[in-house]
């Protein structure tokens, strides 16, 4: 990829589509999506209208958490393809003046990775161990545990080996922590950000940002009931043994060093379960320079909690010198279209629920759900900053709930003791055509079934519909790259009133405004000026319930 230093804040409010690469296209036919598969569609993503694309993990994995289980930082998986396809990727996106980031996985390794078997072969006590977190047991014996921590996955965040030390992974066994107090891991990333920087790559995408560093001076605490998975369960002052401590930024500093050694810098975006007052400092310029907004992902589609959720996150991105970021769906959560057709109220365990109902109770309105998305959707590229789609949604694909459980991939699925259905359901590989063994995603058969009538929400079926989900996003990255000006302020409009109404009305430089409607009734549409676009179709009455529509003053 070409460097372009005129344009080094090309990420400030760029759009960025999220492929996950072995449900994105498949190029040989063995339905595993590929590298290859990923250039061949490269067009459509430059047509779409995105500035950047983020591809998952590609690198070689045992796939026991969907190739976040890294085997070797720095090459492709052979299933997926080879170096020299990437290089043919970012030649590919760079002729079409797309960017490329990567995903980078630094909390764990693939137990798999050579660093791992090394220590596995040692001794206790041997350096080789000394890479990961290895401890003796409790107990008669050493029988127990270190600690009483847990797994993000379900159970005990410990396994013991046969020589009876105990190591760490605070997600899957096949997934153990490294030791970032360690010289050799913080060398060895440095390395990786380096060589796939060297190849090209604009940015990173950080995995678990919040937690590299951890409390590891002997004796380890045990924490309790609060496992600190949670953002709001995290102390404000850094002190949980295992996420978001003080530490870990100057991990993210060192990084920093090797960014700017580039021209232009390389970007990169962390995710970071955390407060909001402690997202701030990875966000800094000196640090990654973004971190994702979970807040607008999770909030309810009701107007005063949008409201404080988007003014919440551009105060922030302004303590940080960094711009906002938005994002509705990814390859770890519900699919928005079903999840705005959830009820409003029904959050954690209760969509659990739902998956485990195989998506039938509650018994859920995609047709509204479609609405609602698209309506959220409109509000998101509106606002000042960075915007990141996950692959399909501009298809308004939803969950598939109903995947039967010998095919599940997540192991949230055994980890939980099947209480927990997982992930899965928003990977389902993509439709590309009406028709087909995958629906054009390859030549044979996908790697998760599809559903019936996925042909008729594919892009073959909605390109050049006017009204289509696909239609409308091409035409909203179109007007958003013409409108958009270098200021990331708003200025919200509207009264008390209406925002309790269920109104959300702001401009933006340059005399374009958002209105959204999120009540259940139309509202008057402001006399601002003409209707650009709009989410759905516009009323003689004003403005339908569950619609965005961009206006533009007169002269504008």
């Amino acid at each position: 990829m070409s460097d372009d230093p005129v344009n080094s804040d090309w990420w400030r409010q760029a759009v960025v589509y999220q492929v996950y690469p072995r449900s994105f296209a498949d190029s040989d036919g063995d339905g595993i999506g590929d590298l290859p598969g990923v250039t061949s569609r490269l067009p459509y993503l430059a047509g779409l209208g995105v500035d950047a694309v983020w591809l998952s993990p590609f690198y070689p994995s045992a796939l026991a958490d969907g190739g976040y289980d890294v085997a070797d930082y720095r090459d492709v998986d052979p299933r997926l393809g080879t170096l020299e396809d990437f290089d043919r990727l970012v030649a590919e996106a760079d002729r079409l003046g797309l960017k490329v980031m990567v995903d980078i996985v630094p909390n764990h390794t693939s137990d798999e990775h050579e660093w791992f078997q090394e220590a596995l072969r040692a001794e206790p006590g041997d350096a080789a161990r000394e890479r990961y977190v290895f401890r003796e047991g409790r107990g008669p014996g050493g029988g127990l545990p270190p600690t009483d921590w847990v797994s993000c996955f379900g159970g005990p965040a410990w396994t013991r080996v046969p020589d009876g030390q105990w190591y760490l992974h605070l997600f899957a066994p096949e997934q153990p922590d490294l030791n970032w107090d360690h010289p050799e891991v913080r060398a060895d990333f440095l390395t990786t950000l380096r060589f796939w920087s060297d190849r090209g790559v604009a940015g990173f995408r950080v995995d678990v940002a919040h937690g590299l560093a951890k409390d590891l001076a002997e004796p380890l605490r045990d924490i309790g009931d609060v496992p600190g998975y949670e953002p709001e369960d995290l102390p404000e002052d850094g002190s949980h043994p295992l996420w978001d401590r003080d530490e870990v930024h100057g991990i993210f500093r060192e990084w920093r060093t090797v960014f700017n050694a580039y021209d232009p810098p390389r970007i990169a975006v962390a995710e970071a379960w955390v407060r909001n007052s402690r997202r701030v400092s990875y966000a800094r310029a000196d640090e990654l320079g973004q971190a994702f907004n979970f807040d607008f992902l999770g909030a309810p589609l009701h107007a005063p909690a949008l409201h404080s959720v988007i003014d919440g996150a551009l105060s922030a991105a302004r303590e940080a010198g960094a711009s906002a970021t938005w994002v509705l769906s990814n390859h770890d959560v519900i699919r928005h279209r079903s999840r705005f057709a959830l009820p409003d109220d029904l959050t954690g365990a209760g969509r659990d629920a739902w998956l485990l109902a195989d998506g039938r109770d509650p018994e859920i309105d995609l047709a509204l759900g479609l609405r609602r998305a698209r309506a959220a959707t409109l509000l998101m590229l509106a606002l000042p900053g960075s915007s990141y789609l996950y692959q399909g949604e501009e298809l308004g694909l939803p969950e598939v709930a109903d995947l039967p459980v010998d095919v599940l991939q997540d192991p949230t699925w055994e980890r939980s003791g099947h209480r927990v259905k997982g992930r899965d359901g928003c990977r389902v590989p993509l439709p590309w055509t009406r028709t087909g063994p995958s629906y054009g995603f390859g030549a044979g058969g996908a790697w998760l079934p599809q559903p019936r009538g996925f042909g008729e929400l594919s892009v073959e079926a909605q390109d050049g519909q006017a009204g289509s989900t696909l239609e409308l996003y091409r035409e909203a990255l179109r007007l958003r790259r013409a409108l958009l000006r270098t200021d990331e302020t708003v200025e919200w409009l509207g009264s008390v009133a209406e925002l309790s109404a269920g109104v959300l009305h702001f401009r933006r430089a340059g005399g374009w405004h958002s209105v959204t409607n999120l009540s259940a009734s139309a509202v008057p549409l402001p006399a601002v000026g003409e209707a650009v676009l709009s989410s759905g179709p516009l009323a003689d009455d004003g403005l339908p319930p569950y619609t965005t529509v961009w206006l533009r003053e007169a002269g504008a």
